[in-house]
Formats: structure tokens, sequence, C-alpha cells
């Protein structure tokens, strides 16, 4: 196995030097210009670029993420499925040699990486039919994102150059990311590895390449090796909830001296920090989410998403199904978007009015939450709403 190896210094152009939107050719001229100034030779840049166009169908799909303003329990039984649980035992037991590798080198257990695997592209049968060079190029283009996906954009070209991809037929992800798990070129250029042996990194026909990938990027984010990601837990009635949700963190030996406790086995790492995790509020599921918890938001910026795969990945490890309880229900998108022109006006940044429950639109309901004397749990209710 081998590492695609990449001087730091690449694409290292910074986020005030992006540009975007204006005419296409000129945009990509400018595009051109600072893949020269890194070095990828101009015959090949504008080889990359032969027949490139921008792709509405992407800034369509961009625009439609609408999934992501469920909750986390509808969220989860949709994406967490018995044909997922039981794909999850095939593949871990006929990649066992490649997951073996995998632990005793990263400390990652298998469960996280096939819970991604099944989410991204259910066990690389579905990888995505965009073209990824002009879904980079038309993401780049448009002013949404550009400090992001400008410089993937020339990742792309670098990859095309060390013949990791084709830009006429290379197909993936609508924001760009290719293979059985979804990476952008940049993670594919920096971390790219090679599996299976063959000299060759493929990350679309081979899973061993793709897994081992994953793990290297996982590492290279952070993660903590051989410690837990995510446990359920079973929460006294009377806890503080103003000091829950991620902004806030203890011991976990501090955390069941107050009355924590796992609702199997038992807690992790005593002097691990954590932090108690209500995704539906005080009457929801209970997680304690510890440090490596928090690479998850360096794959994926979705709270929903993030916590169903790091659950997911438990579940695959042998955990039992988590216990829903009655939380009260969810705000519908346009409630939610109500709550978040509120807060905005008492001074809170939620990120942005898009009807996502995400970690800021938490943090700030948490805030307004002790503000009006109601249980701090970061779960927004109509009785929250309308008292703002």
């Amino acid at each position: 196995m081998r590492a695609i190896a990449i001087a730091l210094s690449l694409f290292a152009s910074t986020a005030t030097a992006q540009t975007c939107g204006g005419p296409v050719g000129a945009f990509i001229d400018g595009v051109k210009a600072d893949a020269r100034a890194e070095g990828i030779p101009a015959q090949t840049i504008d080889a990359f670029f032969q027949g490139a166009q921008i792709d509405q169908s992407v800034i369509n799909a961009d625009r439609s993420q609408g999934v992501f303003q469920r909750d986390f329990i509808s969220f989860s039984r949709a994406l967490i499925s018995q044909n997922r649980i039981q794909n999850g035992g095939v593949y871990a037991q006929r990649l066992d040699s490649t997951f073996d590798t995998i632990e005793a080198r990263f400390g990652i257990p298998r469960g996280v990486l096939l819970a991604f695997w099944a989410f991204e592209t259910d066990f690389g049968q579905v990888q995505g039919s965009f073209n990824t060079r002009n879904a980079l190029l038309t993401l780049a283009h448009d002013c949404r994102r550009p400090e992001l996906f400008r410089p993937q954009l020339i990742a792309a070209i670098e990859l095309y150059r060390r013949g990791g991809m084709n830009p006429a037929t290379t197909t993936g992800a609508w924001a760009g990311e290719i293979g059985q798990l979804q990476k952008l070129p940049r993670e594919i250029v920096r971390q790219g590895m090679d599996g299976d042996g063959d000299g060759v990194v493929d990350l679309r026909g081979s899973s061993p390449d793709a897994l081992m990938t994953g793990a290297n990027v996982l590492s290279s984010l952070g993660w903590r090796a051989n410690e837990p990601w995510l446990q359920e837990i079973v929460v006294p009635a009377d806890l503080d909830w103003s000091q829950t949700g991620l902004n806030h963190k203890a011991s976990v030996r501090d955390w069941a001296a107050r009355g924590v406790r796992a609702r199997e086995g038992s807690l992790g790492p005593s002097n691990l920090p954590a932090s108690i995790l209500l995704p539906m509020g005080r009457e929801g599921p209970a997680f304690l989410a510890y440090p490596n918890f928090e690479v998850y938001f360096e794959w994926n910026k979705s709270f929903v998403y993030v916590t169903t795969a790091a659950y997911f990945a438990t579940r695959l490890s042998g955990a039992a199904v988590y216990d829903a309880g009655n939380p009260t229900p969810a705000l519908s998108g346009g409630q939610m978007q109500q709550l978040q022109q509120k807060l905005t006006q008492r001074g809170h940044d939620v990120g942005g009015i898009d009807g996502i429950l995400g970690a800021m639109t938490r943090a700030a309901v948490q805030k307004e939450q002790v503000r009006l004397g109601l249980p701090a749990d970061a779960w927004p209710t109509v009785d929250l709403l309308n008292r703002l």
C-alpha cells in the first residue's frame, strides 16, 4: 500500500484570492493561470478544460437539500435499513483483511467506515452520474462557496495529470466527490491510498483503495486511534440541561458523577472529555459524544447526517437500536425559518436562514431557553417560537 505524496504547499491559495462568477471563459482563464502557478503544465490544463461546461443541474442539486431539515429520528430511520445493516455485515466479512489493516494502522473501527460507505454510495453501488469536472467548475464559478470549490477544481487538474481521473468521463456526486466513499480531489491527491496493492489508486473500482483512503482522510482530520466516538446513554431527569450540547464539555468522570450512565455496557475512559448530545431534546434519544465525534463534522457539515452516521457506526459495531423516547414534535421547515429569523433579530448567529436545525441554531435556541427560564435542551418547540 502506498500513499499518493504531495507537497503541503500545493493548492495553498488563500480564500481572499478566490474569484467567481462573470463570463465562464474568463473564469476558466483565471483558473488556468492559478493551475500554471502551481506548476501544472499548460498542455495538461488545456486538455482538462476541453469541452468543459457549466451544469445547471448541479446548481439545482446544491439549492435543494431539504432532506437535512428532517429531525434525527425520521432521518436516521430513513437511512438505516435492515438491508444496509445486513450488507454491512457481509462487506465487513468480505473485506476482513482490509479492515484489520485499517484498525491496526489507524485505530478506526470498521463500523465507522462501513456507515460512511453505506450512506455515501450503498457500498459502492450508486456513485453518482454527474461529470466531476463540470460539477467542480460549476460550483467554483457559482459565488456561493468558491473558496471551497475553486481549490478543488485545481486539485482535479492535478489528479488528471497523475492519471487519477478522466475529465471527459469521470463521474460522481453533484458536489464533485468521486468514488465509493465520495472524496473530493484534494483529499484523493493528498490522502489517496492503494489498498489492494496493484500500484493504482482507484476509488471507484477498488473497495480496499476507497476504504484505506477514507481511513487516511479521517486520520488526517484528527481521528484519535482506538477511542470511542458516540455512545447511547441514560440521563437523570434533573440534569442541568443548559450544560448539554456540543458547545459544553465535561470529563466522563464528571458526567458519571451527575448520574449519567451507559444504556449498554460502561462509559468510555473516565478522563475523556465528552458532550451530552440530545438530538431531539431531553425527551428523545441521548448520546455521549466523544472527541472523535467532532471529526465527523470535517467529513460532512450536516448535524443530522453526522449524528446519524456516527450512530449507525455504533449499530454496525453491535449497539442496540436507540431508545426514541417521546420527544416534542419537530418544527416544520417554515417554522424553523421563522425561528431562525427571530433568533437572528435577537443577535444570534445561526449560520443562515435555511430551515435546518444545525449546531449554531441549537446553541442559539439553548441561550434563549435559558433566558426565558425554559428547560435548556436546545430543542426548539412551538412554545419557544411563540414566546420569541
